[in-house]
């Protein structure tokens, strides 16, 4: 279905969307580096303000998701237009910096991918519609904060709280639900996380989870209705679960090493989204 849908418009169209893809792919390796890197700065140098410390305020060059151009973290080699093509680059130069020879992660070209083929599931199922393109701008959001929350443990607001009012936005032009529907569950979502966390702080007197999470998992129900949320929390939590017993038997992380909630929320958001007839019919009969 999804190849039909897509092909329907010729194949200069189809591949048309895969570049789309992989270019905004691109783009979310870029955001997915910088913004924490900007939400620092930003911190530090309001809490050099707070203590009155702003003599002693650093000194920079403007850093934000535009500028600098991007540069080998090796080298410093300034990264060239024929360089920069979205997976094919990567491949020309057989995972090289042209300059200095250092590897470059693999993780720049599967985010690319990754982003290529959502856009084209999202696009296949929903079509050229106004719904297809807020579907792709949810996965697009999805995965950064997957990534972001991956490496730094941070989903920024500057995210999550867009993708909640989007979410609204969507369901109040009939989008996946009623619009009542995606109002409880934004707020279901937000306070069912917020009550787990001070439960288990209360406990155990560790925090569990980050506020992000209760954000991100609003955003989800804000898109998807109340309704989901049970099945989201599930699919999510098994996923974890699967993870964190994979890398703890594979020795690649301490057994106390706290795991970033996020991805396996985003992984379970785009699951109960894109097959959410069946997952409310698989847990709600």
């Amino acid at each position: 279905m999804i190849s039909e849908q897509l092909l329907a418009y010729g194949w200069l169209v189809f591949f048309l969307v895969i570049w789309v893809g992989l270019s905004i792919g691109s783009f979310l390796n870029v955001v997915i580096y910088r913004l924490p890197v900007m939400l620092h700065r930003e911190w530090e140098v309001e809490a050099r303000t707070l203590l009155n410390l702003t003599g002693n305020m650093p000194e920079g060059k403007s850093f934000n998701l535009l500028v600098p151009r991007s540069r080998c973290p090796a080298c410093g080699h300034q990264i060239t237009a024929w360089q920069n093509i979205p997976l094919l680059s990567w491949l020309f130069l057989k995972a090289r910096c042209a300059n200095c020879s250092s590897r470059i992660s693999i993780r720049y070209p599967l985010v690319e991918l990754l982003t290529g083929v959502l856009t084209v599931w999202g696009l296949g199922i929903f079509g050229f519609t106004w719904l297809g393109l807020a579907v792709v701008v949810y996965a697009w959001t999805l995965i950064a904060l997957a990534f972001i929350d991956y490496d730094t443990q941070l989903l920024p607001d500057q995210l999550t709280l867009p993708l909640v009012w989007l979410g609204l936005i969507t369901n109040l032009f009939g989008g996946f639900t009623d619009l009542s529907s995606a109002i409880i569950g934004a707020i279901v979502g937000y306070l069912f996380l917020w009550s787990t966390y001070w439960a288990f702080k209360l406990i155990t007197g560790k925090e569990g989870m980050g506020y992000g999470d209760f954000k991100l998992y609003a955003a989800i129900g804000a898109w998807l209705g109340w309704q989901v949320l049970p099945a989201v929390i599930l699919i999510a939590s098994i996923v974890g679960l699967l993870y964190a017993l994979f890398t703890a038997l594979a020795g690649k992380r301490a057994t106390a090493q706290p795991i970033p909630f996020g991805p396996f929320l985003a992984v379970s958001g785009w699951v109960s989204l894109v097959a959410r007839d069946n997952v409310m019919a698989l847990f709600l009969g």
